[in-house]
């Protein structure tokens, strides 16, 4: 007896499976006709199935008073059933970050501001004092599997006169604690994106890869730069983070053609960019990369089994036996659309992901879409 059984469920190749779950586990993929279960869904093969969707930039924690938002409107409420928060908070405010997260019925996790205070100005690496290495290490061995990484912003307005100073610190707090993923922030110089790519390793990610600003991955003739290359073949990954200033489909598009691709896309989301745009959810930032020349097989892997491995997050991200019973369950499409980026350029589209579901733990969450769809 299963808990759940999803049948005739289409994969991003076309082809059609069965997934049984039980105990918030996927239990089985090759699923006998006669197999039963408590739940049944039936999706006559007109819905995709895939991992459930992990968003692994956005900003949730509701004390923030510069970008906040809730964890469930940004996840199970969207179809994505994870989302990293990226440094809103430090280790003054993680403990309560924590708590808060207990409620949500999406799977939340952090990176740790490297700055004692999070983001509540728009300029927390400008004092190094706010980088308090024995608070970092407390906050990690106090939230075991809640902090997944840290998180350095390395842009001008964020690290004042201190230029390249705060990467090197969390350089050394990573050292000092497992080597645990570092997500960079990349923007306006100082410090130039040459200095802070030179100092990355393996599993280490650049968020913002796509921005359109002059300090940016393409070289003013629209190459990738060689700091870059070089990063990249030590294992750095790319990440979107969309956000409200940060994705630009010039940039994007110029990128991808060379075979530049994102390791992972994220919305950079908060309540004032998801209300007004132009990020919207991940499913609206995802939808934006058909436009620029990527497959549904290689946009959906950068937010399943691409995002769960940047996070680390080993029972995640993948349809397979003994993984966590995440799923997320979509349709594709296919209309006229005009996405909008974060330089206010526009793009015409002719695809749309539109989630119905998450599935977190064995657990049916139907979004708005979903409500109406008439499929559950």
């Amino acid at each position: 007896m299963y808990d759940l059984i999803i049948r005739q469920a289409k994969s991003t190749d076309g082809s059609l499976m069965d997934i049984a779950i039980r105990d918030g586990k996927i239990a089985a993929l090759d699923v006998p006709a006669d197999a039963s279960a408590r739940h049944v869904l039936d999706l006559h093969g007109k819905v995709y199935a895939s991992a459930g969707w992990i968003d692994s930039h956005v900003h949730c924690y509701p004390k923030s008073p510069i970008y906040h938002d809730d964890a469930d409107l940004i996840g199970v409420a969207s179809g994505v059933t994870t989302v990293a928060d990226a440094g809103s908070t430090g280790a003054n405010d993680v403990d309560d970050f924590y708590q808060i997260t207990r409620a949500a019925k999406t799977n939340v996790y952090a990176f740790l501001n490297i700055a004692r205070t999070g983001i509540v100005t728009q300029n927390e690496l400008a004092d190094m004092a706010q980088i308090d290495k024995a608070a970092v290490r407390t906050a990690i061995e106090k939230n075991p599997g809640f902090i997944i990484g840290i998180k350095a912003r390395m842009s001008s307005s964020v690290v004042g006169k201190n230029g390249i100073q705060p990467l090197i610190r969390a350089k050394e707090i990573q050292q000092e604690n497992d080597d645990l993923p570092l997500m960079v922030h990349i923007g306006n110089n100082p410090p130039n994106l040459d200095e802070i790519a030179d100092l990355l390793t393996s599993g280490d990610i650049i968020t913002h890869c796509y921005n359109g600003k002059p300090n940016r991955i393409l070289s003013p003739e629209g190459v990738l730069r060689d700091s870059v290359k070089r990063a990249l073949s030590r294992g750095v990954r790319l990440d979107v983070g969309h956000g409200s200033a940060s994705f630009s489909f010039e940039v994007a598009e110029l990128a991808i053609k060379q075979g530049i691709l994102p390791h992972t896309i994220s919305s950079d989301i908060y309540c004032r960019n998801r209300i007004s745009g132009p990020v919207h959810s991940l499913a609206t930032v995802m939808s934006k990369f058909f436009s620029v020349g990527m497959t549904l097989p290689q946009v959906i892997d950068c937010v399943t089994s691409h995002a769960a491995d940047a996070l680390r997050l080993r029972t995640k991200g993948r349809l397979e036996v003994g993984a966590d019973a995440d799923l997320t369950l979509f349709e594709l499409r296919h209309a006229p659309q005009v996405f909008v980026d974060s330089e206010g350029q526009s793009v015409k589209g002719e695809s749309l992901l539109v989630p119905l579901a998450a599935v977190v733990a064995g657990i049916t969450l139907l979004t708005e879409e979903g409500k109406s769809a008439h499929v559950f």
